[in-house]
């Protein structure tokens, strides 16, 4: 309070000295009009177009607005003050001058605005802030672009615009050039009037060009968004984003591919930067695949190794803000040629040559006896009984190396050669369905369970062979 009475107490002050003074103008006009014709001059005064009275002087309004000005400079030398009105005189001759000069002082002393001179930086079509000077503001965007491109690189880039007939130095391996650095948007400074409280520092704007302006955006929402976690990567409260869509709640089933309507910084402009590198990269080495019946199916061979070859390439890459936005090739060189890796793949397929991973000879049953000591003498193989049918199959690939009956007490028995140094024998067939030479598959029926022989019952009879030696059964199965 004792401020804005200090304030008025000047203003008034001002006022009475600019009145002292248009009485002093008024004595000095008066000697001159009695040599004159007669008439004497006013000045019918307009601010910003609305006329708010006349005066018989425009000294005593502008050496009023003077002394407001040069109070606000002493106050504080930062600024280049000027009223935000304009004040514009009409002059005209009259017989009898009716001046209003305390009106007048009084309206400019109720209504005049002292503002500062500024720049404001335009960007596109948006003020984003306005400052003391154009270097000030200058300076702002310099600054900004540095956050982003060395200092020295946008000097040597500034000469280099002097002097055009400059060549790029070719780039080596692992090298790389920015060539431009420009804005997204044109920037331009305008000079304008405003409040001293909207003016704003150097480092202020680079804060508010750093963080940028709300703007419009809407969010799709995908598998596992929820209120919260959208709200965050909007750097939203979850209320605020409830309040920006009328039919949110809390309690909402959010369903996916819904669009919500969203708040998010973007900046005022963008630091584009154009920038050339050159790198070796590796050319991956291709595969072939060559057959050869000179092995069998299943089996490979390595015909010759693979290698990786090289390349230099030299990419024009585009960053907007630090991030890049295209990388496109634009010379490509190989160095070293890629070996390509030859597989050899075999073929050939025999029936008669065993995998050595053998299947269960019978369908179903169980082993009812197994090899080893038994009645006083020894059993070469194990017994299978209790399938759920009676067909024999042979257990691998092979040739069948003997069919037939067997006075040694087999009864009908089966060889078969897996051709890999297995043998499979199969006995007390009640019937063989394969002869001697012949050629069967894995899983091939080759008789029927029986008792023939010295049987106790109906069973399979089987004994297995690797190399010539006699194995378990049980081992394989």
């Amino acid at each position: 309070m004792m401020r804005s009475n200090v304030k008025s107490s000047k203003l008034s002050i001002f006022k009475k000295t600019a009145l002292i003074t248009v009485l002093g103008i008024a004595l000095t006009s008066n000697i001159a009009y009695a040599a004159d014709d007669g008439l004497s001059t006013v000045y019918h005064v307009y601010m910003d177009g609305e006329h708010i009275g006349t005066t018989d002087s425009k000294d005593v309004i502008t050496s009023y607005i003077d002394e407001l000005i040069t109070a606000r400079e002493e106050a504080n030398d930062t600024y280049a003050y000027v009223t935000k009105q304009e004040i514009s005189y009409v002059p005209e001759r009259v017989f009898n001058p009716d001046a209003s000069n305390e009106e007048v002082l009084t309206k400019i002393e109720e209504d005049i605005a002292i503002q500062v001179n500024a720049y404001g930086l335009q960007i596109g079509d948006k003020i984003a802030g306005y400052f003391k000077n154009k270097e000030e503001a200058e300076k702002t965007l310099q600054q900004y672009k540095e956050k982003y491109v060395d200092k020295e690189i946008l000097e040597n880039l500034e000469n280099a615009d002097k002097d055009s007939d400059d060549e790029p130095m070719p780039l080596s391996v692992g090298d790389s050039a920015i060539l431009e650095v420009e804005l997204s948007e044109e920037v331009t400074y305008q000079e304008e009037k405003v409040n001293e409280d909207v003016v704003i520092t150097v480092d202020q704007g680079i804060e508010l060009l750093e963080k940028g302006t709300l703007q419009d955006k809407v969010h799709t929402v995908e598998e596992g968004d929820v209120l919260g976690s959208i709200a965050g990567q909007y750097d939203l409260t979850t209320e605020k984003l409830i309040a920006l869509n009328e039919t949110l709640s809390e309690d909402a089933v959010l369903q996916i591919g819904q669009e919500l309507n969203v708040t998010e910084y973007a900046p005022f402009v963008n630091v584009v930067v154009t920038k050339e590198e050159l790198v070796e990269e590796e050319i991956a080495y291709e595969k072939e695949v060559e057959q050869s019946d000179d092995l069998y199916k299943g089996e490979k061979e390595v015909k010759q190794e693979g290698q990786d070859g090289k390349k230099e390439v030299q990419y024009a890459i585009e960053i907007s803000n630090g991030s890049v936005v295209s990388k496109e090739v634009i010379n490509e060189e190989v160095t070293k040629e890629p070996t390509k890796e030859i597989i050899v793949e075999g073929t050939k397929v025999e029936s008669s040559r065993g995998s050595g991973n053998f299947i269960w000879p019978t369908v179903g049953g169980y082993i009812s006896s197994y090899m080893g000591e038994r009645w006083g003498s020894y059993h070469k193989g194990i017994d299978i009984a209790g399938p759920s049918n009676r067909a024999i199959i042979a257990a691998d690939n092979g040739t069948v190396e003997s069919a037939g009956w067997d006075s040694g007490g087999y009864g009908n028995k089966v060889i078969i050669n897996h051709n890999n140094g297995y043998k499979t024998v199969y006995a007390h067939l009640a019937s063989i369905s394969v002869s001697s030479g012949e050629t069967v598959t894995q899983g091939e029926q080759i008789g029927v369970m029986g008792t023939t022989g010295n049987s106790t019952g109906i069973h399979l009879h089987i004994e297995v062979y690797k190399d010539g030696n006699r194995i378990d059964p049980a081992s394989i199965f």
